[in-house]
């Protein structure tokens, strides 16, 4: 099967940042699904683990966490799922990736893709809404209620892929009031399109902005991207005994300030269920099934904003080279070898 790999942590730039091979077919087992890759989405893990795993050098390594497919061939144990079926999902990040023209992929972490999309734009989708659905509802336990609330979420980094579909789920599935930040014109569009109530500006002090749009303290704050930059105005101007979460990897942050105003602390990876076969695994099949429903009703959209063409080495490049300048919104999608 045709496959986009690397041997060694490299800079995007160098050549063999990212290489086409090709690897033997794998064989579906136990609850695995055998999926013939139709198309993918680039997210930050992949650059991170492009950048900070150590393999052998006559190992191969294969990124992507985001895939839309049609299952060619199941496990024995396999029963929610049989070969046609169209399915997407972001797969465990301790198996082989979906840069690949076929991939194992556990069927509890599988869903059925909507309708209404194609591949690409369902590619997308499933990573980021399994993480902002886990947030908002796993973590923070907020009620998908859309009656409106005295109560406010503000989303910092709102233009990325997470931001923008967790926007979405935020302003359609709950009453809250939705401030999503961005720091330049097109990004700030982006974010209020998604529905945002407000945008603000995360390269400006939060604490002014916040209070010229009658929401000092909002009650829940999720933190998308640098959160140590952000984090000593975040505990500013969070209220009290409100909730706090966070999805990347600050260096350092004191926590100690969140003690006085009695703010809890939510970490999210979406891929920790797989990874430790939790006895909800099966959770995130339901969340795709439910986020895939949400699409084929209008209500929620996909996020694409580019289109690289398809798989292969040098767009995939292209890719991470956009997500490391910090520059993109929504997501970058690939389609077909």
């Amino acid at each position: 099967m045709k496959s986009v790999a690397f041997r060694q942590p490299l800079p995007i730039t160098h050549a063999d940042a990212l290489m086409d091979i090709v690897l033997e077919d794998p064989v579906a087992t136990g609850h695995d699904l055998l999926v013939e890759v139709q198309a993918i989405s680039v997210n930050p893990v992949d650059v991170k683990k492009r950048i900070s795993t150590q393999i052998n050098s006559d190992e191969w390594k294969v990124l992507g966490w985001d895939a839309a497919g049609i299952v060619h061939a199941v496990g024995p144990d396999v029963s929610l799922f049989k070969p046609g079926d169209r399915v997407w999902y972001a797969g465990s990040i301790t198996r082989p990736g979906s840069n690949s023209e076929l991939q194992l992929v556990d069927e509890r972490i599988v869903g059925r893709m909507p309708r209404t999309l194609d591949f690409s734009a369902a590619a997308a989708l499933p990573l980021t809404s399994l993480t902002a659905w886990e947030m908002l509802f796993d973590r923070f336990g907020i009620v998908q209620d859309a009656t409106p609330l005295a109560k406010s979420l503000l989303i910092i980094g709102a233009a990325g892929g997470v931001g923008s579909i967790m926007t979405q789920l935020a302003r359609r599935l709950t009453g809250l009031t939705v401030i999503g930040t961005a720091s330049r014109p097109e990004t700030q569009a982006w974010v209020k399109q998604a529905g945002a109530h407000h945008v603000i500006n995360h390269h400006e002090p939060l604490a002014p902005q916040l209070a010229e749009i009658g929401i000092p303290h909002p009650d829940y704050v999720i933190s998308l991207t640098h959160t140590d930059q952000h984090f000593d105005q975040i505990a500013e101007v969070i209220a009290p005994q409100g909730k706090f979460g966070l999805i990347d990897d600050p260096d350092f942050f004191d926590v100690r300030k969140l003690k006085l105003k009695s703010v809890s602390l939510h970490w999210e990876l979406m891929f920790t269920r797989a990874m430790f076969h939790t006895e909800d695994m099966t959770r995130q099949h339901d969340i795709l099934t439910a986020v895939g429903d949400l699409v084929d009703e209008g209500i929620l959209t996909t996020t694409v904003a580019e289109h690289f063409g398809t798989i292969n080495a040098s767009n995939l490049k292209r890719a991470h080279a956009l997500l490391e300048s910090g520059k993109s919104r929504g997501k970058i999608v690939l389609e077909g070898f």
